[in-house]
């Protein structure tokens, strides 16, 4: 399984993740917050499916760009899966005639822009030679983590999420757990800000690590770019062997 976090800034793309979107083997994206500013419309019309893991704009906010890039007269068009919530958010304050013409309605009267696909908690869907399985988090609207999984083994993708517990469940149920893509969003500074806002500390991204199967490969994301040192030297203090710092651009090759 190759990973690609795509980058959402021109200046310093490694460092700078201000928005959210993971290419996985180039056909199967989780979030859309960069992924319309991903490259050419070529390339992009190559992704034929995409996982939302909730409706707040960092990992939405390309979508429309996206679509559109991604569209041709061929009859053949992305698939939008996530949440029936995530689905009604997306279509109500995105494709709504005002922030952007309703793509959904659209695709019942000519060759179709997007399909939305409803998924469940904890129910498989299979998707670009993928098995992915949605599993709810805790956050401040409904959010899925991902487990993807294909023939060698299985990554997790938390999405946004503050302390939780399911997800973790499920992973030590997970053969071939090769990598966890978890965030940490604040310095233990901001303590407070993480438990309202339902995100992660690296003290707090340490509780959770003690929940996971051990020796499993951690990295780090979505780090708030403007506390991004903080953070980093927070994370190496907790002394984790198989923690390292997502960047952007980069390929994991899991």
């Amino acid at each position: 399984m190759i990973v690609r976090l795509l980058g959402s800034s021109v200046c310093e793309a490694a460092r700078r993740q201000y928005v959210t979107s993971y290419l996985i083997n180039g056909v199967v994206a989780i979030d859309a917050g960069s992924l319309g500013f991903h490259d050419s419309p070529q390339e992009q019309e190559k992704i034929r499916h995409v996982f939302l893991t909730h409706s707040h704009a960092d990992h939405t906010a390309s979508l429309p760009i996206f679509i559109e890039n991604a569209w041709t007269p061929n009859g053949e068009c992305p698939r939008i899966y996530g949440s029936q919530e995530t689905l009604d958010s997306v279509h109500r304050h995105i494709f709504n005639e005002v922030m952007w013409p309703d793509f959904v309605a659209l695709s019942e009267k000519m060759h179709p822009f997007l399909h939305f696909c409803p998924v469940q908690s904890e129910v498989t869907v299979e998707a670009g030679g993928l098995s992915i399985t949605p599993v709810p988090v805790n956050h401040v609207v409904p959010t899925f983590g991902y487990i993807v999984r294909d023939r060698d083994g299985a990554v997790i993708f938390s999405g946004d999420t503050g302390p939780t517990a399911r997800l973790w469940e499920v992973a030590g149920q997970t053969a071939d757990l090769r990598a966890i893509f978890l965030e940490a969003s604040f310095p233990n500074s901001m303590k407070r800000l993480a438990e309202v806002s339902l995100h992660l500390t690296p003290a707090m991204f340490r509780r959770e690590v003690a929940k996971m199967p051990s020796a499993v490969k951690l990295i780090a994301v979505h780090i708030k770019v403007r506390y991004r040192e903080e953070v980093v030297r927070e994370l190496s203090a907790l002394g984790l062997a198989n923690l390292e710092v997502g960047e952007c651009e980069r390929e994991y090759h899991l």
